[in-house]
């Protein structure tokens, strides 16, 4: 932590990526040392899990300082945003660092709102017309979430254990029912982070830090969703993997929008494949040095493409042609459904051989229908939605 901070004093315009390779670097050590995952698969909790979100603070701190020496022509709108124009004292740095009950798992957030909620500026700022809203309502309705969904791991899990999959009784199944139990085993496992998220949430909300804003109804109504790392519903039900990034772990996925996947993409170009993928390998680095994070995910990059292939295909589709695109969002929904709960088989056993076994149980048949459709992507390729004359001169 305090590496990064002094980065940022000698390195000056140069402290964004060398914080960005020092903070990894340092936490690749961590992984190596505390072998971080071990205690996680067990149901414990070690010291990685802090660096994890230490590192990414760390590392945010130090590249929108970097931003604020830039000219603004030459930023994204995040990173006008975001960024800082002058360097935070060490007392502020340590404070955005540690506070607010999110050091251990989240969600991260920027230090520019840090900075703007301890100061009561910005959305914070008091009147007499409007002031500060009371953070106990949000506060109850997080920890009631969290009361819900540690009560239903704690029932589930012992139905659905990870040593399953290594068990003689699980290779006498057939290919239906082992396919279910990763769905089981994956939909268990997703309501201990749901409850670790909820607990989060509940601590900066009664801080006063996740305050987002007002709403626009009449009367308005303060919004509490800056720490909202999951959208349980989302998750479950979502119709195509591309959403997946917005309902999961939603401030990780947005810090790996901003400071990996859009910083990859050379001006004036679309992202790609590239651009995915390299977000998600450094997302697998992040989480710890085990095969089963990496697979997970690889997985996830061709799971979230060939999810954007099917979207394309049902775009295409005429309107007057409902039942097929129907079809087609259904053909969605299912892609996202088995190939998630059969990816996060490695995300939980970590290890190599488990993770081939479990996969290799089901013919690998997460793996194989996303390079299908992928591939399928580059042979049926749909006709871009005809655009209107006004539409082609804007």
């Amino acid at each position: 932590m305090l590496l990064g901070y002094a980065s940022m004093v000698l390195y000056r315009r140069r402290c964004g990526i060398i914080t960005f390779l020092l903070g990894f670097a340092y936490l690749i050590g961590c992984h190596v040392y505390y072998m971080s995952g071990d205690a996680w698969k067990e149901g414990g909790i070690d010291a990685t899990g802090a660096l994890m979100v230490l590192v990414l603070k760390v590392i945010s701190c130090a590249m929108n300082y970097n931003d604020g020496l830039l000219k603004e022509e030459h930023l994204s709108e995040a990173q006008k945003k975001n960024r800082l124009l002058k360097l935070p004292s060490l007392i502020e740095y340590i404070g955005y660092c540690l506070c607010c009950g999110t050091h251990f798992a989240g969600p991260v957030y920027e230090m520019k709102d840090y900075l703007e909620w301890t100061e009561s500026k910005g959305i914070w700022t008091q009147s007499e017309k409007r002031p500060s809203p009371s953070p106990y309502g949000a506060t109850v309705r997080a920890l009631v979430v969290a009361a819900i969904c540690m009560g239903l791991y704690l029932y589930l899990v012992p139905h659905f254990p990870l040593s399953r999959f290594t068990e003689p009784v699980y290779q006498k199944w057939g290919f239906w029912k082992r396919l279910g139990y990763q769905y089981m085993a994956g939909f268990t496992a997703r309501w201990k982070y749901y409850f670790i998220w909820s607990i989060s949430e509940a601590s900066v909300i009664i801080s006063g830090l996740g305050f987002s804003g007002w709403t626009d109804s009449s009367p308005p109504k303060p919004r509490w969703d800056r720490a909202m790392n999951v959208d349980i519903l989302g998750v479950e039900l979502a119709k195509t993997a591309a959403q997946l990034p917005l309902v999961w772990n939603i401030q990780v996925s947005t810090w790996l929008r901003h400071y990996v996947y859009e910083r990859l993409v050379q001006k004036g170009k679309k992202p790609g494949f590239f651009q995915l993928l390299a977000t998600q390998t450094v997302s697998a680095v992040w989480h710890g040095l085990y095969p089963g994070y990496i697979i997970f995910f690889v997985q996830s990059a061709l799971m979230i493409a060939a999810s954007k292939v099917i979207y394309r295909w049902q775009q295409a589709v005429p309107r007057n042609l409902a039942l097929m695109k129907n079809i087609l969002v259904f053909l969605n929904f299912t892609h996202t459904l088995l190939v998630l709960n059969y990816s996060a088989v490695g995300f939980m056993v970590l290890s190599l051989h488990e993770t081939i076994t479990a996969y290799g149980s089901v013919y690998f048949i997460g793996t194989i229908v996303p390079i299908v459709i992928i591939l399928l992507g580059y042979v049926i390729k749909p006709a871009r939605p005809s655009r209107s004359k006004a539409q082609k001169e804007q």
